[in-house]
């Protein structure tokens, strides 16, 4: 199971770094990136990893505008387009999970709140900004997912399903915005030490964590394009290096690989 923050709080105000001269940059002089639920966890490393490589990042919260609110999200993709005259990069990585309690279990409300955060979030965010990426060009989504979408759960079903269903998100992005040089990625973090997994039963005994620096280099590069290969699939912070995917690149990637798909044999009618 990936990481999650929990229902983000207000930013920690960061500094943006002194601008550079790149003519391709926003008005202030940087490459501009939107990272959702970016006050703590891997969305803050994110965000901070981001600023120090010269982008000028917008962090979301649930004060600036919770992403399951259509209006406040609109109204903030306005402004930040009004600020900085573009958008480079979106990072949905605002997340929530479930109860660890299986399904029968399961309460309601909260399952569906989950569904609504994780999958309604990253897409109404994907839906506000890839105009804006198209209209410059291109640019990248990264929506934070996780190993347990590739799989059913027994426990916090609805976090499962969620992730499932955000990589359909990506992988419809990636066919839509391929054309306009848009390009979206599934990113398995690993599992970060936070406030949330020190929290987890399913973490209680773990010795052995991503760390951010693992995740944030993943996102750094493909932030700069130098994992476009990897457009429509998943990547796995902790395992994969920004070396082995450039290789694996290389060798070549089979149509399927590193995508959400159903194994089916030779003969099965399904094919």
């Amino acid at each position: 199971m990936s990481d999650v923050i929990d229902e983000p709080v207000d930013d920690d105000g960061d500094v943006t770094p002194e601008p550079d001269t790149d003519a391709e940059a926003g008005r202030g002089g940087h490459p501009v990136a939107v990272v959702t639920g970016a006050s703590r966890g891997i969305g803050r490393s994110v965000a901070n990893a981001l600023e120090d490589a010269g982008w000028a990042v917008e962090r979301g919260s649930s004060t600036v505008a919770p992403v399951t609110d259509r209006a406040a999200l609109t109204s903030w993709v306005d402004e930040i387009v009004e600020r900085h005259g573009r958008i480079d990069l979106l990072v949905n990585n605002a997340g929530v999970i479930d109860d660890e309690v299986d399904l029968l279990a399961s309460d309601p409300e909260q399952w569906w709140h989950t569904q609504e955060v994780n999958v309604l979030g990253a897409y109404l965010m994907t839906w506000l900004v890839a105009p804006h990426l198209v209209a410059r060009g291109g640019g990248r989504v990264v929506n934070l997912n996780s190993g347990a979408g590739r799989r059913a759960a027994e426990v916090a079903t609805g976090y499962n399903v969620s992730k499932t269903a955000l990589a359909r998100i990506t992988g419809s992005t990636h066919l839509a915005g391929r054309e306009h040089g848009v390009r979206a990625f599934d990113l398995m973090p690993g599992v970060v030490r936070t406030d949330m997994t020190e929290g987890m039963e399913a973490h209680a005994d773990r010795t052995e964590w991503t760390s951010p620096e693992e995740v944030t280099a993943l996102v750094l590069a493909m932030a700069a394009g130098e994992l476009d290969a990897f457009s429509g699939r998943f990547v796995r912070a902790g395992v994969d290096t920004v070396d082995s995917l450039r290789a694996m690149a290389e060798r070549g990637l089979d149509e399927r690989e590193r995508t959400l798909d159903l194994v089916l044999r030779e003969d099965d009618p399904l094919r």
